[in-house]
């Protein structure tokens, strides 16, 4: 397989029940939700992702050939000293459209933990380590068990309650960011306050302005 990464760079994890983390962000090209191409958006089953994971021309992108060629190049990439184990995060796009069990073992014999930032509509293979699900209204979920359920708030079709019977050990409610942040920021706290189920999640790093 030759996996298509859009970029891979060194950073703090920025939201969920990880951030404040140092990671390798491993960014995949790719999604099967948008092409990621703004004169498609209005028509996406998720209009409102904000990333860019289109092509392979970001920091450290590229084609890899081999599961070994991306494991190196991401453990080129830490820049962590001290104790505690490496930790990348496997995201996009949708990264489970090629993430793949050569991969995982590879970055295992690198000693990575891994994580999966995934919108859910493909299973993910064994092996991972966090498992992070973000599910989009009007795409069917498969992956129904994991660590963090973190769902972008509000979607009509998709509300918290849909969710919660689904074997997760954490719930997060994220604003959607865009022009209405601050009005889906103040409906997400006083739906976490109402359901102390579910835990407020902000994107620290926009917050910061690191990558």
């Amino acid at each position: 397989m030759t996996y298509q990464v859009k970029e891979i760079f060194y950073t703090l994890q920025g939201e969920g029940r990880q951030a404040g983390r140092a990671a390798v962000f491993l960014r995949f090209a790719g999604c099967n939700l948008w092409t990621g191409r703004e004169q498609d958006r209005e028509a996406a089953v998720c209009t409102f992702c904000d990333t860019d994971f289109v092509g392979t021309d970001g920091v450290g992108g590229g084609s890899f050939r081999t599961a070994d060629a991306l494991a190196d190049a991401v453990a080129e990439t830490w820049a962590g000293n001290g104790a505690g184990p490496r930790f990348v995060v496997m995201t996009g796009g949708e990264p489970m459209l090629q993430v793949d069990d050569a991969l995982i073992d590879a970055l295992h014999a690198r000693d990575f933990e891994i994580a999966v930032e995934t919108n859910g509509t493909i299973e993910a293979p064994a092996g991972i380590d966090w498992i992070c699900v973000s599910p989009k209204a009007d795409a069917e979920l498969k992956q129904l068990k994991g660590h963090e359920l973190k769902l972008v708030y509000p979607q009509l079709k998709a509300m918290p309650e849909r969710f919660e019977g689904l074997d997760f050990q954490h719930f997060l409610l994220q604003p959607m960011d865009g022009p209405d942040t601050a009005k889906n920021t103040e409906a997400c706290i006083e739906y976490c306050r109402a359901h102390p189920r579910w835990r407020l999640s902000l994107q620290t790093h926009k917050v910061l302005g690191i990558p």
